[in-house]
């Protein structure tokens, strides 16, 4: 199975709105989830999964891929590691699923699958962290196949 994580794109600050779900995409967030939505459609096969949070911020990074995607409420800001992996049906999923969140969940997903403990690795905005799960011998082994961040594409 392949996991892609995705980080929203840059938003606005807090202090901007009243409600942190209503945070929007700055114009250099829009640039930067254009520019990343681009390098995933030329990788990602047609038959990935792509789920979103609620935030109005993760919803606008996934529009750029111009992909219908789902809106999965166990992948909102307060969410947690253990709802991002049921959501995405970790690792029975036949099809690649692409997940658009958030810090400190990505970070904490990526560790746990990477290093099996629950550590606080930051994820970039706008940058992805691609996970492959795959069986050796009868062991999970998850690969990292890429980390891409916006300004190097």
């Amino acid at each position: 199975m392949d996991l892609i994580l995705w980080r929203h794109a840059e938003a606005f600050e807090m202090r901007e709105v009243q409600d942190d779900l209503d945070r929007a995409l700055t114009p250099k967030g829009e640039r930067q989830a254009q520019r990343v939505a681009a390098w995933l459609n030329r990788q990602l096969p047609a038959s990935t999964r792509v789920l979103a949070s609620p935030a109005r911020r993760a919803q606008q990074t996934a529009a750029a891929l111009d992909r219908k995607f789902k809106t999965v409420p166990a992948l909102a800001p307060a969410g947690d590691v253990d709802g991002l992996l049921r959501a995405v049906r970790w690792p029975e999923a036949r099809e690649p699923v692409l997940v658009v969140g958030h810090q400190p969940t990505l970070g904490l997903a990526a560790a746990y699958l990477l290093s099996g403990q629950p550590q606080a690795w930051s994820v970039r905005k706008a940058g992805v962290w691609w996970l492959r799960a795959r069986e050796r011998e009868g062991t999970l082994q998850v690969v990292l196949h890429a980390v891409v961040a916006p300004e190097l594409l």
